[in-house]
């Protein structure tokens, strides 16, 4: 099986950046279709963007449109999140995914445990 996991997270003020990461195991990570997805208490588990197997297609949320950036690198069996601009509504538990079906359609697999971000206003 895959394991995934998160690291980057953080507290920063808003307006600034993070750039989150997610390790995957095995020599299959070029097989799946790779997400990030946010939960704050209380709400649900919502996606947030998504990367096809070979990099060339990407899929963002609405709220995350031209702040957020997705991209992997197979050779290296990780995927990034790079977040700019960030508000303190971003504020989230966001947890990596592996799936084989993908874009707005991403079905998970796989879950990474999560990595806190805080936005301070």
């Amino acid at each position: 099986q895959v394991q995934l996991v998160e690291s980057g997270g953080g507290l920063v003020q808003a307006g600034g950046s993070l750039r989150l990461s997610c390790a995957a195991s095995g020599r299959a990570f070029s097989s799946y279709h790779m997400g990030w997805f946010r939960q704050a208490p209380g709400k649900e588990r919502a996606i947030v963007a998504t990367i096809n197997k070979s990099g060339g297609y990407t899929y963002y949320s609405d709220s995350v449109k031209g702040r957020f950036t997705i991209s992997r690198d197979n050779a290296k069996n990780t995927v990034y999140l790079q977040m700019n601009s960030l508000k303190p509504e971003d504020t989230a538990v966001y947890f990596c995914a592996a799936g084989t079906t993908g874009g707005n359609l991403f079905a998970v697999d796989y879950w990474g445990q999560g990595t806190q971000v805080t936005v301070s206003s």
